[in-house]
């Protein structure tokens, strides 16, 4: 059973931006995952809560460096597209990594 590596980001934006944010992140992030050689799935899970939406990109990819022609060298700092800073809340440092198995 091979195994396949699991990476998780998560972000927050206003609720009244969650759609528009939901957009930007299709056109940006998304579609990186998508070309970026190594990448087996992408997912996105989008959660209201109050007056704050949360996003979690969950991706997965054949080998860390996969990843890291995604996300560069340092594959476990977040990426950020320069457009961000008109939606997310905060910029969290980290992703998660973590293997995974399935059966």
């Amino acid at each position: 059973m091979p195994e396949i590596i699991t990476r998780i980001w998560h972000g927050t934006t206003k609720a009244e931006h969650s759609d528009a944010y939901f957009t930007f992140l299709e056109e940006s992030g998304l579609t990186d995952y998508k070309n970026t050689e190594g990448n087996l799935s992408t997912e996105v899970w989008r959660k209201p809560e109050d007056d704050v939406c949360h996003f979690w990109t969950v991706t997965k990819w054949q080998s860390y460096e996969d990843i890291k022609k995604f996300a560069g060298d340092d594959y476990e700092k977040a990426k950020y597209y320069p457009e961000d800073a008109k939606y997310l809340l905060q910029y969290e440092e980290k992703v998660l990594h973590v293997e995974t198995f399935s059966y």
